[in-house]
């Protein structure tokens, strides 16, 4: 076939990287996958190989590119990605100077606490939206520069580049022409001012970080550069990039405010549209840009969630409870429905709306004969209570701005195949649940915003039009049960909390 009728979206994760190839209505085509070694120095502590990660990239990339698509049938790539995840690269060779921080990394809490007992918190959430926690770039970037010999000398010269995951890819893809980012990951590293959208030289000065390190911060769609020739064969722009909860929001046509779109991953982050206002949660959520399209920024109140496609990994790989996610399904459906079994997730701490990285997992409520149905059952119920969470807080902030109630949500990621998970999902937070024909939508978000650049798509509009509802779960438990189940929730959480 002759002409660039694909996108190729990169999505690098945190348990693994992969590339889709999307046709011009973003139907997926093609998919590779693999995966990435997780890296435990110390308990709390979270790495990657950067280098392995680049490595993954470009196996993943060429493989969909040799197996019946040309390089030149390509019109762009984009790219989604783990944010927050931090990496330290030198600039003429290209080399890591450390392995990359993740997200989930917990080793700059004493910073975090620090910084809090100074009073700057109020300041770094009215500029960055964001709350003082180990989850961050900043303050990782500021231990890098710490303890590697000399790296804040070399910083200041020009000689080292600081980016998270996207912005590493895009100086590899491009042969180390470009140090870019764009609005949505440069909202999570804890430095750049959101309502100026620039870097904020009070908080750099706060870490001790030079101004030098930092990336240009450009629109979701942009010209993010083009990349080496001798890596496809031919130079292929890079004109979409978004973080991945920021992706997922523009795969789901989260375009108007009061949409919302869950991603069950690794994690688990939801994100409700805002508009062009900038809400300041009053119940710890966080303020972020949704994506940045024409200069005009969209904001989104986000909660995190650290434990959610994670806890079915603990239980298959150290409870060894199922052999795979389907498991999780035909187990949780066997066990006793009176059972009062509780499961708090807090294996690297809390995120939203607790913020506590001090909290450890716990399970409550076990009986003599619990058994693995139970416990199961206790782990998918918890990613159910989260959300919870997240939705009472978010309805809250949203009143008290004045705009409205979030009504359905549309979930996507792995865990949304779960058919029992998507039930107690609905069934606990008392709205309708909206699975969408295309689940990959962090991916798709990357391809949708490469094809907005390179004319595929005129506007959102078009996009959103791509959308459709695979399945609407509704909620069936009586209100009674709803809140007795979540009241137990509460309860066992107050129980972790170290704060």
């Amino acid at each position: 076939m002759s002409g660039a009728h694909y996108i190729l979206s990169i999505d690098q994760g945190t348990t693994s990287t992969r590339a889709l190839l999307f046709d011009e209505s973003g139907s997926p085509m093609r998919v590779r996958q693999k995966d990435l070694r997780q890296i435990f120095p110390q308990d709390g502590w979270v790495e990657h190989d950067a280098n392995e990660i680049w490595a993954a990239t470009l196996d993943v990339a060429r493989g969909l590119l040799t197996s019946g698509t040309h390089a030149d049938n390509i019109a762009a790539i984009g790219i989604t990605n783990q944010r927050e995840t931090t990496v330290l690269w030198d600039r003429k060779s290209g080399e890591p100077l450390h392995n990359a921080i993740v997200w989930q990394d917990r080793r700059t809490a004493a910073l975090c606490e620090k910084l809090k007992g100074e009073g700057k918190e109020p300041i770094v959430q009215a500029k960055t939206g964001l709350l003082l926690d180990p989850y961050f770039s900043g303050t990782k970037l500021a231990w890098l520069l710490d303890h590697i010999p000399g790296a804040r000398g070399r910083a200041a010269k020009g000689e080292l580049c600081f980016g998270t995951i996207d912005c590493w890819l895009i100086y590899k893809l491009t042969g180390g022409a470009a140090h870019v980012t764009d609005a949505t990951n440069a909202s999570r590293t804890m430095l750049f001012n959101i309502a100026t959208q620039e870097w904020d030289d009070e908080i750099l000065g706060w870490l001790d970080i030079p101004r030098a390190l930092l990336p240009e911060v450009k629109d979701c769609c942009a010209d993010f550069g083009v990349t080496e020739a001798s890596l496809f064969g031919v130079p292929i722009k890079i004109a979409g990039v978004a973080g991945d909860q920021h992706a997922a929001t523009v795969g789901q046509a989260c375009f108007e405010p009061g949409l919302m779109k869950s991603t069950y991953g690794t994690g688990c982050f939801a994100m409700l549209n805002t508009g062009t206002q900038q809400v300041t949660s009053k119940n710890r959520l966080l303020t972020t840009v949704a994506y940045r399209l024409k200069g005009e920024t969209t904001y989104a109140l986000e909660g995190s969630i650290f434990m959610a496609g994670a806890i079915m990994q603990w239980l298959r790989d150290e409870m060894g409870l199922i052999k795979n996610a389907a498991d999780s399904a035909k187990l949780a459906a066997k066990a006793d429905p009176h059972s009062s079994v509780v499961l708090v997730p807090a294996f690297t701490g809390l995120g939203a709306p607790y913020w506590d990285p001090h909290a450890r997992a716990a399970i409550f409520g076990m009986v003599r004969d619990t058994g693995a149905p139970e416990i199961v059952r206790a782990a998918i119920e918890s990613v159910s209570y989260q959300t919870r969470d997240l939705m009472d807080a978010m309805g809250a902030d949203m009143k008290a701005a004045g705009l409205g109630d979030p009504q359905a949500l549309r979930v996507d990621g792995g865990m949304v195949a779960n058919d029992w998970f998507m039930q107690n999902l609905t069934d606990m937070i008392g709205r309708p649940v909206e699975r969408p024909a295309v689940t990959e939508t962090t991916a798709l978000g990357a391809a949708y915003l490469a094809g907005m650049q390179v004319g595929f798509y005129g506007s959102t509009a078009d996009v959103a039009k791509n959308w459709q509802c695979e399945r609407r779960f509704s909620p069936t438990m009586a209100e009674g049960e709803r809140e007795l189940r979540y009241g137990r929730w509460c309860q066992a959480v107050g129980r972790v909390l170290v704060k």
